[in-house]
């Protein structure tokens, strides 16, 4: 049984309502993802000396994860910087040589969830057959207008009917399916793959918006979602370079790795019991006494603080905000947490010793037939593979080898994670043999895959807005504690950034680092006369 400590480095005189006198605020930072590495490097940059950033895991970086093997690096997590006119990521790697070796190949103005734009999207059939190519333009073009009127409802504010049942994944299956059916060139055979085209471009999508489903997935707010102009990037040298260039001008003793927390106890909330504990601990410093903030780490050390900023994500949120808490939440931060959405995409890298796919593919997706007339995309247990959406080409060979990415999410995802790496790689490998019908596709000589869903410090991999949620909800996750309308207590003792607490941004990486910036900006604002 640990006896729990209470740190009181700083010789500062405390801060009861405000500052009583001149001195630097103590500012805790729980998560060293790109969201507080970012606030952190901005108070520091402003001044403020006081700063510790406490990480549950072993490593920096969050939800950016990258994976060398051999002579390539591999991304678990954040892969793309999406945009480039006045995005952050952008501009970072930019300013700092890391897309000098990105190819052409690597940028793509469109949507994107490819590794390159060269080469052709194989879509193949459980029945071993390949979808003809004029079949594949036809419903894609059908499927990208569709996609078009989904941002309409929020961007022109359009009403939503009741049939949609306010959800993107109803809205799309129901009108591209009408359109399907309606359309008087195309035989029955070829209406029949289109529908069963429907259910793989949903899986797609939601893997995009890691969501279980795009059903989950609220119309009417879609299109509030804002796409940054310019090309998308990789960086060939890893994205947890981004991570890197933000640490770099932070000190090492700044940042606690293996530092979970257990509870943040905030508006002076363990007060009494902290004086309590200064009845038999001499060595507390008579400064942490009447603080406003403490927060209680998993080793058993109170940090106490005057403001806290909470980086974690919406699954760790949706999954402890009762017990991180004390005094808990108020009810509409709680009904935001509760509302959003977040759910798991992972990866399954498969690497081959030779390709047995064309030198013109660049992905392979999996089209089951007799998903034509299906509503739901949610499988029984032992089915889970059926979620596994497709599998990319990574480009170029010469800087990967020859390897697929495979795409799944949802809840078959986390059943994906229960299962060890023999068992995946065999069952990707029958899939592979089904769809292409060459059944003599060796296993591959090595896999590697994410498992976001069930890591107890993600629970997840983005956010989106849920069905039933919408920006409102965002704004009042990010909305810092005590609210300044109701209480005469000391302002922003609880702060809240990530991705899921930007508006327009929510589950990018530019997302996270404006958050984290975000919310340093108020702490610098608040400070302006002590900071000069």
């Amino acid at each position: 049984m640990q006896s729990c400590e209470i740190s009181g480095d700083s010789t500062d005189d405390p801060l009861s309502s405000g500052l009583r006198r001149k001195r630097q605020p103590r500012i805790v930072v729980i998560g060293a993802g790109l969201a507080g590495l970012s606030a952190a490097k901005a108070l520091l940059e402003s001044g403020f000396t006081d700063v510790t950033v406490l990480e549950a895991t072993d490593r920096i970086g969050g939800r950016v994860q990258s994976v060398q093997l051999g002579h390539a690096t591999f991304e678990l997590g954040a892969t793309w910087i999406h945009g480039s006119h006045g995005n952050p990521v952008y501009h970072l790697a930019e300013d700092n040589g890391l897309l000098e070796e990105t190819t052409d190949g690597e940028r793509s103005v469109g949507r994107i969830s490819l590794y390159s734009k060269n080469g052709v999207a194989y879509h193949l059939t459980n029945n071993g057959q390949r979808i003809p190519k004029d079949v594949v333009e036809e419903f894609s073009d059908l499927y990208n207008e569709v996609y078009n009127l989904t941002q309409e409802f929020f961007q022109r504010g359009k009403p939503v009917n009741a049939e949609s049942q306010n959800s993107v994944g109803v809205f799309t299956r129901d009108v591209v399916r009408k359109r399907v059916k309606a359309d008087p060139d195309d035989t029955e055979a070829v209406k029949r793959l289109k529908l069963a085209m429907i259910q793989q471009y949903l899986k797609v999508e939601s893997c995009e918006s890691s969501s279980h489903s795009m059903d989950e997935v609220s119309l009417s707010e879609f299109g509030e979602w804002t796409e940054i102009p310019g090309a998308h990037h990789v960086i060939p040298c890893g994205f947890i370079k981004i991570v890197e260039i933000l640490a770099r001008s932070i000190p090492k003793s700044v940042i606690q790795l293996r530092k979970p927390v257990k509870c943040i106890h905030w508006n002076q909330s363990v007060s009494k019991e902290i004086e309590r504990v200064a009845d038999h601990n001499s060595d507390l410093p008579e400064e942490n006494k009447g603080s406003n903030v403490f927060v209680e780490c998993e080793d058993c050390e109170f940090i106490p603080a005057d403001h806290v900023i909470v980086t974690v994500s919406l699954g760790v949120l949706k999954k402890r905000h009762e017990s991180l808490f004390h005094p808990r939440l108020p009810e509409e931060k709680v009904m935001a947490i509760e509302k959003l959405g977040i759910n798991t995409t992972d990866k399954i890298f498969l690497e081959f010793e030779e390709p047995f796919w064309s030198s013109e593919c660049n992905s392979i997706q999996f089209v089951w037939e007799d998903e034509a007339e299906s509503e739901s995309l949610t499988y029984p247990e032992e089915l889970w593979y059926k979620k596994i959406c497709s599998f990319d080409v990574l480009y170029p060979p010469e800087r990967y080898g020859h390897v697929l990415s495979g795409w799944i999410c949802g809840e078959e995802a986390l059943i994906m994670e229960k299962c060890d790496d023999e068992t995946v790689a065999e069952t990707c490998t029958e899939m592979l043999r089904k769809f292409t019908g060459n059944p003599n596709i060796p296993k591959p000589r090595r896999i590697l895959r994410s498992s976001w869903g069930s890591n107890p410090y993600f629970r997840g991999s983005y956010s989106y807005t849920q069905v039933g949620s919408s920006g409102a909800d965002v704004e009042k996750l990010a909305k810092p504690l005590p609210y300044t309308e109701s209480s005469k207590a000391p302002p922003m003792q609880v702060m809240f950034s990530g991705e899921a607490t930007h508006r327009k941004y929510y589950s990018t990486t530019h997302g996270a680092v404006l958050s984290g910036q975000r919310e340093a900006a108020r702490l610098i604002e608040m400070y302006q006369d002590l900071l000069q």
